[in-house]
């Protein structure tokens, strides 16, 4: 079982295949917590990490975990107490951009039940889903939820998803009719979740959160400029609404490939 919290320094790549292949690259890093032990930091960076229950599932639940569990209440699991690794990114100074969450949900015996994925949109949606991985962490779903301005509500999610160790590495493809529309990927090392490894992180990638949702945007412009066409948003597939005013806008993986 993976030792937390841990922090993953890392670099997130997307490369859309159809109908011209176009890469995205950046560097960040990420939080991997137990939902029960959240990370406690000194005052003085307390800032640089903050994990509050309304940036995830309905955002109306006193803490992540119950968010979690009344998910997976509706979808007829109990976990009984057990374990609940999440990897997310922390707000930063007020403000998050956390295109995708994991959530690895186990039983009171350390049994692995299900992963939960959790994204989140630039119009404010969101939309959880409830995955049961295979023995090497991979598992499909049908695409169900509005996320790149430039790809349909069509497809199915091939995700590679194994308990983050040592290493962390993260597979996301969308297969499309027609074959490989998108692979997104997540490559990192983990390193020890103190304050002065978050301090050199923080240097490092200020305003990560910030500085990620920018550069994404912008991508999304150098597609659209490309020519590539908007597509409709439907609204129907968003669960659940935010205020897509407020500075805990999201973009997810898909939003600019």
């Amino acid at each position: 079982m993976s030792t937390v919290p841990a922090l993953y320094p890392c670099t997130i790549t997307h490369v859309r295949t159809a109908p011209f292949r176009h890469p995205l690259r950046h560097r960040t890093y990420l939080w991997l917590v137990d939902l029960d032990r959240l990370p406690r930091l000194p005052r003085p960076l307390g800032p640089l990490a903050r994990f509050d229950p309304r940036d995830h599932f309905t955002g109306d639940q006193p803490s992540i975990r119950a968010g979690l569990e009344a998910f997976l209440a509706a979808h007829g699991i109990r976990l009984d107490g057990g374990r609940v690794l999440m990897l997310t990114h922390a707000r930063v100074l007020g403000y998050v951009f956390n295109p995708l969450t994991l959530y690895w949900c186990h039983g009171p015996d350390g049994d692995l039940r299900c992963v939960v994925a959790e994204v989140h949109n630039t119009y404010g949606g969101r939309h959880s889903y409830l995955l049961r991985p295979d023995a090497t962490g991979t598992a499909d779903t049908a695409k169900a939820f509005y996320v790149s301005p430039f790809f349909p509500v069509d497809g199915r999610y091939r995700m590679r998803l194994p308990v983050p160790g040592d290493r962390l590495d993260l597979t996301v493809h969308l297969d499309r009719d027609g074959g490989r529309a998108l692979t997104a990927t997540v490559r990192g090392t983990r390193r020890a979740a103190n304050g002065p490894t978050l301090l050199r992180l923080a240097l490092r990638h200020p305003w990560s959160t910030l500085v990620v949702s920018a550069a994404i945007r912008a991508h999304g412009i150098r597609l659209y400029l490309r020519g590539l066409p908007v597509q409709p948003r439907t609204d129907d597939h968003d669960d659940h609404r935010t205020d897509d005013h407020r500075p805990d806008g999201h973009r997810t993986p898909e939003n600019a490939s």
